[in-house]
């Protein structure tokens, strides 16, 4: 039995290995196995070689394993990581407590980048690429296969430009945020241009326009891909950014968490889904009207891409401050329009908003980009906030990231199959 059971006149109670194994009705041993998997914290006891455990993060242990052991094991969203990047709340989001839209508005997305990862503002800075990566990245991308996609290029471009990258194991943070600036423009840098006089040169948006499209970089253009970037750069523990953490927390360098957030952004409901809305904007301009397009959509068990985010119970804050931008460009307007009718006819059959991916749809469809530009676009930008989160996670406990499985196989011991 516990000598001493917490209670709110003793908030400062904090358990033997003896008492915390006791409540969890588990072996000693097995208590530092919740350790190990990062499920519980301890601390030294002064001056003695035994561990002590905080009463109440043992109490709710002991509750989620009682929980687990009845047949209700979490669904997963109830994984809880401290940050202090970003914060969504209603239909806004902050980086570091700052407006994200109204940061992007008024900074380019280095800057904004910068700002996510040390909390300072470093006007005017703009990311260069060594040449050696730059050279590895684009020998690596150009022996893919023609019908590559965009995140393939990244990805195989990351892995390019690690190995020419011998000090990429020092994970100070220091030598992070330098791998950070060097890596986001090595990406932009190994994508074929699309047309043969574009030159590397300027902020990373115009750097990214010319190999996105053909299209003139007109300023007011580049303006809404920088702000793009800028507003994509983080979005709190998003399946991609949870993939890097799990990464960094078993101490994998700055590529190899950025490659883990890269292997998960291309699925449909993540990095891709803007290429689906933009398919369906070309549709809709093809046909003359939302309403047959939506209707075969809903017909077929497909849902709508570009409506509704599970954070946000009104529109999208990014796609609010992409589409007043939209508004500016004359080329946008036909797009800008078949968005609206989607929006429209969507909300007979289901009140949503417009998110983040039909914005994105937008610009892509109105600026002569491929579908997948989206994805290219999403991935660049959000590279800055994997570096973010993987900084964050260096700094925590290594291999916390572990949970434990809730096994419902055949109970044990079986008989060797023949």
């Amino acid at each position: 039995m516990r000598d001493h059971a917490p209670s709110p006149a003793h908030p400062e109670r904090r358990l033997s290995t003896k008492e915390a194994a006791e409540l969890l009705g588990v072996k000693p041993e097995t208590v530092y196995a919740y350790v190990s998997r990062g499920q519980l914290n301890s601390s030294r006891t002064p001056g003695g070689r035994g561990s002590t455990f905080d009463a109440k993060e043992v109490e709710a242990l002991a509750r989620r394993n009682r929980r687990e052991s009845n047949g209700s094991p979490g669904s997963g969203g109830d994984l809880s990581v401290r940050t202090r990047l970003t914060f969504i709340d209603k239909d806004r989001y902050y980086f570091r407590g700052v407006d994200a839209t109204e940061l992007a508005a008024r900074h380019s997305y280095e800057e904004v980048a910068e700002w996510l990862w040390t909390g300072r503002m470093r006007p005017g800075t703009t990311f260069t690429a060594p040449a050696a990566s730059v050279e590895a990245a684009r020998r690596a991308v150009d022996a893919l296969p023609g019908h590559s996609g965009p995140t393939d290029r990244l990805r195989v471009a990351a892995v390019a430009a690690a190995t020419a990258d011998p000090l990429r194991f020092d994970l100070a943070e220091e030598a992070v945020l330098g791998t950070a600036r060097t890596l986001i423009p090595t990406l932009v840098a190994a994508l074929p241009p699309k047309r043969a006089t574009h030159r590397d040169e300027g902020p990373l948006a115009q750097r990214l326009w010319g190999r996105l499209t053909g299209h003139p970089a007109e300023k007011t253009k580049l303006r809404v891909l920088d702000t793009a970037l800028a507003l994509l750069v983080d979005h709190d523990l998003a399946a991609s950014t949870l993939a890097v953490r799990v990464a960094a927390s078993a101490r994998a360098h700055a590529y190899a968490a950025v490659s883990a957030g890269l292997g998960v952004i291309e699925g449909p409901l993540h990095g891709a889904a803007s290429g689906l809305a933009h398919r369906l904007l070309l549709e809709i301009l093809d046909v003359g009207d939302a309403a047959p397009v939506i209707a075969q959509e809903l017909r077929e068990g497909r849902r709508i891409p570009g409506l509704g985010h599970r954070l946000y119970p009104g529109e999208d804050p990014r796609a609010r401050a992409l589409f007043a931008l939209l508004e500016e460009l004359p080329d946008a307007a036909p797009a800008l329009a078949a968005a609206r009718d989607v929006v429209a006819t969507a909300a007979r059959h289901a009140p949503l908003h417009a998110n983040v991916d039909l914005a994105l749809a937008v610009l892509t469809a109105s600026s002569g980009m491929e579908s997948s530009a989206g994805e290219t676009i999403f991935a660049v930008a959000r590279t800055a906030g994997w570096i973010a989160h993987a900084l964050e996670e260096y700094g925590e406990r290594p291999l916390r990231m572990r949970p434990s499985g809730h096994y419902v196989g055949p109970k044990p011991p079986r008989q060797l199959p023949e």
